[in-house]
């Protein structure tokens, strides 16, 4: 069936498509915060490891929205690794890395989401998709602020 939700097919596949990169972004951020829940040791263990369980129970929920935004659109979500890999501007990490350098490289990986999400909003805006630019304010202003604490857990 058609979709005419008023935003033509262009615009919502160029929504869609900034969409699966920020699906992309999201779940790769998730996965490396998990893995320095995981991981993480030294005196600010329990701090550290409780706030980044936070910050990925909050990022597994905003995949699925993402997602959803993308099939309300009409398209296909992304949902594989491969896929993730080639959409994402964040990078996996493969070794344990210190608590600090945890820090810094997930204070990195929320403001690159933020520029993801903010590489969206012409055309949002162009297509008058208000849902998508609420979706998009949203995801900013969350990964904004994590940033924001995890810097201020550097000092």
């Amino acid at each position: 069936m058609d979709i005419n939700i008023g935003i033509d097919t262009t615009l919502r596949k160029a929504i869609a498509d900034g969409l699966s990169r920020l699906l992309a972004d999201t779940y790769t951020l998730y996965l490396k915060t998990h893995n320095f829940h995981w991981n993480v040791t030294g005196p600010q263990f329990n701090t550290l490891h409780t706030m980044f369980e936070q910050q990925y129970t909050e990022l597994s929920l905003a995949v699925d929205a993402i997602a959803e935004r993308i099939r309300a659109l009409g398209f296909p979500a992304p949902g594989s690794y491969k896929q993730f890999a080639a959409l994402t501007r964040i990078e996996e990490e493969d070794t344990v890395p210190s608590a600090t350098d945890m820090i810094k490289a997930l204070v990195r990986d929320q403001e690159a989401v933020v520029r993801t999400a903010r590489e969206i909003f012409p055309a949002a805006d162009e297509a008058h998709d208000e849902p998508t630019a609420d979706l998009l304010t949203q995801r900013m202003q969350i990964h904004e602020k994590t940033a924001w604490m995890l810097r201020a857990m550097l000092g």
